[in-house]
């Protein structure tokens, strides 16, 4: 089984909190993940003195594979030259220099694919049509049998609240792209509140009965959390089984000051039809066992 800590909206700069960030810090460590999934907007302004900050962060977490991708704040938006000439050199030097990449650890292919679209949005961002012919080559090139994800920093479906956010353009395209891949997973962060949903919940079609689920993550270290995480942060935990994958998401909490998990979720594997109600191979512990135990720490 595998498992992946997926975060997400770190900002660092005047709205990011260092005693949360420390938290997620000590929750990563206790969980022991296989690999690091952190979805966009490093900073708050791409200025060089946050990303050097965020850079130090990310050297805390290292010793585990990790997946990045840039947000819309990881351009600059102020500084006009730079965002028209240069608008990734300082995500370039102290991030990663690869906008999109293809992480194989085994079991897992994951396609990270920069949706920020300094030249052509603010807030909102692009999917190329190159960028879905790169995703495809790698997922060919995949072993076989491999769980096939995708990391974006724009969402591909809007959250079920009253903020009405537009998804990236071409969502629907998009995500039917994914679905012929044999995309089983999305994880994406920008809208600062964790959902869980369905690509079916945006693009149904007669004959489709999986989809590819959605998995956002709200702001994991800063104090810009929306709608129903107004003030809060969390992250996911998502387990990998051969029959099923499970998501946990955690919240933040200033009594005790550390991370908990809130809401639990179970979706059986992309060729089975319904969940086993038996115990997956492979797996020593369930996911609600960990959770619980988690929670009993809390208290």
């Amino acid at each position: 089984m595998l498992t992946i800590v997926h975060g997400s909206d770190l900002h660092f700069g005047r709205l990011h909190d260092p005693d949360v960030a420390e938290a997620f810090l000590q929750s990563t460590e206790s969980i022991g993940p296989d690999l690091i999934v952190l979805s966009g907007d490093f900073t708050q302004r791409a200025k060089v003195r946050e990303y050097g900050e965020a850079r130090k962060y990310l050297d805390r977490l290292s010793g585990v594979p990790m997946v990045v991708t840039p947000g819309n704040h990881d351009v600059p938006l102020y500084r006009v030259f730079e965002r028209i000439l240069s608008p990734y050199r300082n995500y370039e030097k102290y991030i990663q220099e690869e906008l999109d990449t293809v992480t194989q650890i085994p079991g897992l292919t994951v396609v990270s694919l920069s949706s920020a679209a300094p030249h052509r949005a603010i807030v909102n961002g692009r999917i190329l049509s190159r960028q879905l012919d790169f995703a495809r080559e790698a997922f060919q090139s995949a072993p076989t049998g491999d769980f096939k994800a995708v990391v974006t920093h724009h969402h591909l479906a809007p959250a079920p609240d009253y903020e009405g956010d537009r998804p990236l353009p071409r969502a629907r395209t998009i995500l039917d792209a994914f679905e012929a891949m044999g995309v089983e997973l999305t994880m994406g962060g920008h809208l600062h509140r964790a959902y869980i949903g369905n690509s079916l919940d945006v693009s149904p079609s007669d004959g489709r009965d999986r989809g590819v689920l959605i998995v956002q993550c709200g702001t994991t270290t800063s104090l810009r959390g929306r709608a129903r995480e107004k003030a809060k942060n969390s992250f996911n935990v998502i387990r990998l089984a051969p029959k099923k994958l499970e998501i946990t998401q955690y919240l933040y909490f200033k009594d005790p000051e550390r991370f908990a998990p809130v809401s639990l979720h179970a979706f059986p594997r992309a060729h089975y039809r319904w969940l086993d109600p038996g115990p997956d191979r492979g797996e020593a512990q369930s996911e609600s066992s960990r959770a619980a135990g988690a929670l009993e720490e809390c208290l």
